[in-house]
């Protein structure tokens, strides 16, 4: 496969370059951030920086382990190799394994002339120490595995753009799977959640019941886009599974979850009461060929709620709020607010062309008493139209927006 060149985040770091700010780029394991990372150094190179002024450490290579615990050791090997009279650049991947890193990232920030920038797969990177440490001096930049967009630059004939996408909802956006033989894709899916559970999760926490953990994980897959507490999965796993769990430990295997990044919790919002309930969230997950490997052939029966994964994944690329609406009974799937502070309401559904699903679909706007945008979602191949205000649009139009 070609390298696909990932322009928004590649923007995002030469717009971020020489800035006095450490560049900390998050993400789920094998999303691309290390590939993001190569190619910024690359286009360094490329743009006139000499190689006395780069060094690029991967701490999951196997040469590097002699640093993991010798942090101080480290720092006198980096900025020994650096031509520090002139501006260097400094890229540590997966730095959460070197132990107190913390204190090496700090000190490497503070040195004239560095400009740091480092990756990890846990938000453990930005809530440990790291985090408290260096409060306003550093800025996130997370990585998503490939958007509609980017799948479509891995494919050679892209005139079926309606086919491209139910199988991009199918197999998910996973930058790995691409460069494989399709028979190859489940073995390599199987790895990555075996190291995100592992390394992340189960070795972090020193949680020893795999089997209880993945039944868990199983479970939010299956109720990704629905609305669920860690009771409803306690009492669910007790009646189904003949486990038997407490309600705080299935929380802290939820907040393992999201803190791995394999999930992204959402909270919901009162559109008259303006403001967060903190109680029934819903989840979905950073890549639906992750959901298809713990759910195999039913993840085809949930098109609906795989869509609004889709959608959701497309507007945090997008640099939105996301929360869920909720409007008297009914809910609205997104309520987002832009950067710039506009709001806007979204609904996403498989199909409406049945006036009676149409007006399932469009209830919950008419419940909201403002002005802001209103947009329902689908795959239905038809041209833009607008109804009472509420603008119907296909999805795969809508992804490939500029």
């Amino acid at each position: 496969m070609k390298s696909i060149e990932r322009k928004d985040y590649m923007n995002t770091l030469i717009g971020l370059r020489d800035k006095n700010l450490i560049k900390v780029l998050t993400g789920v394991r094998r999303c691309g951030k290390s590939t993001v990372m190569q190619m910024f150094c690359d286009y360094l190179i490329a743009d006139g920086v000499h190689e006395t002024q780069i060094i690029f450490l991967n701490f999951e290579d196997f040469e590097n382990r002699k640093w993991l615990e010798d942090f101080e050791g480290l720092y006198y090997h980096i900025t020994g190799r650096l031509d520090l009279s002139k501006p260097c650049y400094v890229f540590l991947d997966e730095v959460q394994q070197v132990k107190e890193f913390e204190r090496l990232v700090d000190g490497l920030y503070v040195k004239p002339n560095i400009d740091v920038y480092i990756t990890g797969s846990n938000a453990y990177l930005l809530s440990s120490e790291l985090g408290t440490l260096l409060t306003g001096r550093y800025i996130s930049i997370h990585i998503l595995p490939f958007s509609f967009r980017e799948f479509l630059l891995t494919q050679t004939d892209i005139s079926r753009t309606d086919l491209l996408f139910a199988g991009y909802v199918d197999t998910g956006g996973m930058p790995g799977i691409f460069d494989l033989p399709e028979n190859s894709v489940k073995d390599y899916i199987r790895d990555v959640i075996q190291n995100i559970i592992q390394k992340d999760v189960l070795v972090r926490n020193r949680w020893r019941n795999e089997d209880h953990f993945n039944k868990t994980t199983a479970f939010l897959f299956d109720s990704i886009g629905s609305v669920i507490s860690p009771k409803k999965i306690t009492n669910t796993l007790k009646t189904n599974n003949q486990i038997a769990l407490s309600h705080n430990t299935v929380e802290n295997y939820i907040n393992a979850l999201v803190e791995s990044y394999l999930f992204y919790r959402v909270k919901r919002f009162d559109l008259r009461g303006k403001g967060l309930l903190m109680t029934q969230e819903k989840y979905y997950t950073v890549d639906l060929g992750l959901k298809k490997f713990f759910l195999s052939d039913k993840n085809n029966l949930d098109l609906g709620h795989n869509l609004e994964n889709v959608v959701f994944l497309e507007l945090l690329r997008r640099g939105h709020q996301v929360n869920i609406g909720k409007a008297g009974d009914t809910e609205i799937d997104f309520v987002v607010r832009k950067p710039n502070g506009d709001r806007e309401y979204i609904q996403v559904a498989w199909t409406a062309k049945e006036e009676r699903t149409f007006q399932r679909e469009i209830r919950p706007f008419e419940l909201i008493r403002d002005f802001n945008r209103r947009i329902l979602l689908t795959t239905d191949v038809e041209p833009v139209t607008t109804y009472k205000g509420i603008r119907k649009i296909n999805v795969i139009d809508w992804l490939l927006e500029e």
